[in-house]
């Protein structure tokens, strides 16, 4: 493995680890040492002095789209695509599946099963109150569907990262493959978001969603963002009409008019706060790309896997191609070696019963946590017999 050099080390000692090893950034990761500056000169320099004049004076009003900006090249999206809805993910894939629904009147909705329980939730509510038929296949069968069954997909909801196993799916082909049926492709970016390269635009997606607190290291309930391709912006129509979705949001007419491009994925007032926090997050990432941000995340995976006792199943894919910034190991009691893990300062999560996620966020995980996660690991499992 190579040392560490450009443009990554300048960030490496930046964030606030408290000397554990962080290997559970694909659920959070730590902050960045100088988040509670940024916050503070927010509260200090312009709520405190500003009140809600701040709100112009300031540009909290532009934040979710001069934020979204910040983050569509880590997706591959052109400016104006992207916006940070204010909302939970959950919230977010709501409105971009109705929405997405409402583009194709076809009876149904497919999603594969193995995809992160809020997706299949939200996909089963979506899928009852627009009277379409929820259709959940496994991996493989999702392909076949849409190839046996496509005139009959509106939208087709999937993740180009398996929660559980790492596993890629890969967006273009699948993309491709709904698009020839004529169904629209909407994407859970969640665990790719930050270190996979997604290209979104290239791979012609026509909404994507995902969360700002993973990865891309936002904070605990960072709010999600919402990507809409621009050829479907003036047709879009989200269930969730907020006013800060509205055309003239401060005319306070009774009658919503949508807001033209991506301003109309907004809901209410935004959080301020959670916004700034991943905005600040989002710096170090932006300035070091998404390409070299995946190159990082792949070197230290493949370190890991060559130091790791032989007798762990890895569930996860060998190719580091084929998976995103995880790997999964199979333990007889997952939860059991997570808490043994992190008394010996390692955190990963556990995935019960029997799978440990291990995850390498690039800007933050080195080498040698590496291999002090691989010996921490051997001394919490038993040895091979």
């Amino acid at each position: 493995m190579s040392a560490l050099g450009d443009p990554i080390s300048e960030w490496a000692g930046g964030f606030a680890t408290g000397g554990l090893v962080h290997l559970n950034g694909n659920s959070l990761g730590p902050p960045r040492v100088d988040l509670t500056d940024r916050l503070a000169a927010v509260v200090t320099d312009q709520w405190t002095p500003g009140q809600v004049r701040a709100w112009f004076r300031d540009g909290w009003l532009d934040l979710p789209r001069t934020v979204g900006d910040k983050l569509a090249p880590l997706l591959g999206a052109a400016e104006g695509q992207v916006v940070i809805a204010g909302d939970t993910t959950s919230t977010t894939l709501f409105n971009a599946l109705v929405a997405a629904c409402r583009l194709r009147e076809r009876p149904v909705l497919l999603i594969e099963a193995e995809a992160f329980p809020t997706d299949l939730y939200i996909a089963a509510s979506v899928a009852r109150l627009l009277g379409r038929e929820l259709v959940v296949e496994s991996r493989d069968g999702f392909d076949t569907y849409l190839g046996e069954h496509g005139d009959r997909v509106g939208v087709a909801l999937a993740a180009p990262v398996d929660f559980r196993t790492g596993r890629r799916r890969d967006i273009g082909t699948t993309t491709a493959l709904c698009h020839a049926v004529g169904a629209l492709a909407v994407w859970d970016l969640c665990h790719a978001a930050g270190v996979l390269p997604t290209n979104l635009d290239t791979n012609d997606v026509d909404l994507a969603i995902g969360c700002g607190y993973k990865y891309l290291g936002g904070g605990p309930g960072a709010p999600a963002f919402l990507y809409v391709a621009a050829r479907w912006q003036s047709e879009v129509d989200f269930p969730l009409a907020g006013w800060h979705g509205h055309a003239d949001p401060f005319a306070m007419t009774p009658d919503f008019v949508p807001a033209a491009g991506i301003d109309r994925g907004r809901n209410g007032t935004p959080p301020l706060l959670s916004l700034v926090a991943l905005d600040h997050a989002l710096e170090p990432l932006v300035a070091v790309g998404i390409d070299e941000l995946h190159r990082r995340t792949k070197e230290l995976g493949e370190a890991f896997l060559a130091g790791l006792r032989p007798d762990i199943e890895v569930v996860s894919p060998r190719d580091p191609d084929q998976r995103g910034g995880h790997l999964a190991l199979r333990v007889s009691d997952a939860d059991a070696v997570e808490h043994g893990l992190a008394e010996r300062d390692v955190l990963v999560d556990a995935r019960p019963p029997d799978l440990i996620r291990v995850a390498f966020a690039p800007l933050y995980v080195t080498p040698e946590h590496v291999r002090t996660a691989t010996e921490a690991i051997h001394s919490v499992l038993a040895p091979p017999n």
